[in-house]
């Protein structure tokens, strides 16, 4: 009799721990808040800043690299 009242409340107590860190861990769990802005672009991030920055680049490397005869 005491044999199976030790074995039943080690798996009451391995229920109840089980259960415990079962709640535990959906605590923890804070979502995802995914803010995605789409609309607003900032300057940098338009492609004819890119085209017209590097047309620039090209311009100037050009310029710097060509030697006067």
């Amino acid at each position: 009799m005491k044999n199976q009242l030790k074995k039943y409340s080690q798996s009451a107590f391995l229920f109840l721990m089980t259960m415990f860190f079962s709640v535990a861990a959906f605590a923890q769990d804070g979502g995802l808040d995914i803010d995605i802005n789409v609309g607003k672009k900032e300057w940098y991030q338009q492609p004819w800043a890119w085209v017209v920055g590097g047309a620039l680049f090209v311009l100037i490397l050009v310029a710097l690299l060509r030697k006067k005869r």
